[in-house]
């Protein structure tokens, strides 16, 4: 869950690398170090505890020039966030530097061989074990760098992306993947590499993604060649990236994640593109037309996801059930992928990730296609391995997500689930035409109602300053609301680091309800729905208790809103599609929360955006 960046050409390498490293500081911001060889042939490294601009800081006197390097923001794994322990790493001669994503599982046992043999180590990594054992491989076998390369990776078990300078050999970066991400930028007589194209896309749209296994060696004024692990040469496939700068920039916005939010209506607008007609009374998707009987035939769908995207995923069961009468069950990947599942040929497996890495996503895919499911991905990030990985999919179209806390790929996710439940309730005629026209329409209007909610965001924003008193939050809804009081209960303790927990509200008396005192702020879906007089009588016990009520209503509800300590209207929608605007809000809220109690809002404690290892 850390972020590489290197650069090969002509031009000073030192710059390209920060500017990488900011773009990639939302993987991890334990720790931030760089590697150059400099114009004098030395190869240095620089490292400092924290974020990036405590490597700038730490740097502003040094040299720093060069035009080869490579550079890494770290998410602590093995080993506590220090300088010590953060990358890039020496080799013990200190004539290699090597950057890691990933975790070497066997690294124990390679490492007690190494220190028998003399070697030395210097930090707690896993990562420096591996440069040492290349070093070690180099030096006693008399290998090139790129066999020691090779040799080495055959013998370590684990993830990694890795890049490798060499002093003696100034004109080249080796590079290697496996089950993390790692992508090559080719530009003119110059050179990328990435976690994802974001730190690339500014200097050339022409990548190619590291297939799993492979090794990249890239050397200045050749051209790019790719290895398998057994030094088979593999063929170039070279893409094209499409990503706006101005996406991986505030914009004017204070945080990512308030820009995020207000992005919401522009991009459901583009996932729908193309695929909501402008009747609105058709859904298109190219995966039903290309895989029409494996989908249709299928006797069950399995959703697999973790964190936000299981969330997405208990929306999209109770659509593909309603909708498409298939049984569906929803499985955190995590749990899934270390049972032995029943799962075979007649099951759709739907994998959501944003990032398309999720190593447990990546993982219950895999081990589904073993079984012979069909695999639908939905991601967000274009050429990402589960897309690579899957028989079909859908994209969401939502732009890069740089807030660890999620907020748009949810929106984005629920959106491509529904245009999935309609297209084959339409296809298998388990729905009827005049309601399938009216969600159909429902769904076109999504982005107007969501610009509708986002003005109350001066009013959360003054609500949020009341309540940053709080050491506990409960939220609760029903039905489609359930899985949007999850997520609402998730985005508040990521970033403000209040304990909250979501809940169907039915459940509050069956243990919860123990919890409500007149310092529980208790968050409450209640919009006019088909369990309105319900969640009405939930409201009424919490109010017994002197429980704080802050209630997520209707436009023009007069009941509730005359009993709730707080209320935030709602425009009218669709039930089923109530998930899309019963968010924003608790997005919003979270947000200023946190704002309010001084946390860094982006890049909260302890997390990384793309949660790249187990």
């Amino acid at each position: 869950m850390c972020g590489i960046v290197g650069y090969i050409g002509k031009k000073e390498a030192y710059p390209i690398l920060i500017k990488g490293l900011r773009r990639l500081e939302y993987r991890g911001y334990d720790s931030a170090g760089v590697a150059l060889v400099n114009d004098n042939g030395d190869l240095s490294v620089f490292k400092s505890k924290g974020k990036v601009d405590n490597l700038c800081e730490f740097c502003s006197d040094k040299n720093v020039s060069g035009t080869i390097g490579i550079a890494h923001t770290r998410w602590a794994t093995h080993g506590e966030p220090s300088s010590r322990n953060a990358h890039p790493h020496y080799s013990e001669s200190h004539n290699l530097a090597i950057i890691h994503n990933g975790i070497i599982e066997n690294y124990a046992e390679i490492k007690a061989r190494l220190v028998e043999k003399g070697v030395h180590f210097v930090s707690d990594t896993d990562t420096e074990v591996l440069i040492q054992l290349i070093e070690y491989i180099v030096v006693k076998k008399h290998l090139s760098l790129l066999e020691a390369v090779q040799v080495a990776l055959y013998q370590v078990i684990g993830a990694y992306a890795i890049a490798i300078l060499d002093k003696n050999d100034p004109d080249q970066i080796i590079a290697a993947r496996k089950q993390s991400p790692l992508v090559v930028g080719i530009g003119v007589d110059e050179f990328f590499l990435g976690s994802d194209a974001s730190p690339i896309v500014e200097y050339t749209d022409k990548v190619v993604y590291l297939e799993d296994g492979n090794i990249a060696v890239i050397r200045r004024g050749e051209d790019l060649h790719i290895l398998s692990i057994l030094g088979q040469e593999q063929e170039l496939n070279i893409k094209t990236v499409d990503i706006d700068l101005g996406q991986i920039e505030k914009g004017g916005y204070e945080h990512f994640m308030l820009k995020e939010i207000f992005e919401q209506p522009e991009c459901l607008t583009n996932c729908m593109r193309g695929r909501v007609n402008v009747e609105a009374d058709h859904v298109t998707l190219s995966a039903l037309i290309d895989h029409r009987r494996q989908l249709l035939s299928a006797k069950r769908v399995l959703i697999v996801a973790c964190g936000t995207s299981w969330h997405a995923g208990l929306i999209g069961k109770q659509l593909i059930e309603s909708l498409c009468r298939i049984p569906v069950e929803v499985e955190y990947a995590s749990e899934f992928r270390y049972r032995n599942p029943v799962v075979g040929r007649d099951d759709v497996v739907v994998a959501i990730s944003q990032s398309g890495e999720t190593a447990d996503t990546l993982a219950a895919v895999q081990l589904a296609k073993t079984r012979g499911a069909f695999i639908y991905g939905v991601c967000n990030a274009i050429g990402s391995s589960i897309p690579r990985a899957t028989d079909t999919g859908t994209y969401i179209h939502v732009g890069p997500e740089i807030g660890v806390a999620s907020t748009k790929a949810f929106t984005g996710q629920v959106t491509v689930l529904a245009m999935i439940a309609l297209a084959m309730g339409e296809a298998k005629g388990t729905v009827n035409r005049e309601e399938y026209i009216q969600i159909v329409k429902g769904l076109s209007e999504i982005p107007d109602k969501i610009r509708e909610v986002l003005q109350t965001n001066s009013r959360i924003k003054d609500l949020a300053r009341t309540f940053t008193y709080a050491h506990n939050f409960l939220y609760l809804g029903r039905g489609y609301s359930y899985p949007v009081a999850l997520e609402g209960a998730l985005k508040l303790k990521e970033i403000s680091y209040i304990h909250a927990e979501g809940y169907p509200a039915a459940e509050m008396k069956h243990g919860p309800i123990a919890l409500i005192d007149s310092d529980m702020p208790v968050v409450v879906i209640a919009t006019h729905n088909a369990m309105y007089e319900k969640v009405l009588s939930n409201i009424q016990e919490i109010k017994a208790r002197q429980g704080r009520v802050i209630a997520l209503v209707s436009k023009g509800d007069n009941i509730i809103s005359k009993i709730a300590d707080e209320v935030i209207e709602l425009p009218d929608v669709l039930e089923c599609l109530e998930p899309l605007v019963a968010t924003i809000p608790l997005q919003l809220l979270a947000y200023h929360v946190a704002v309010c109690k001084g946390k860094n809002v982006d890049q909260p404690r302890n997390l990384a955006k793309s949660v790249t290892v187990e």
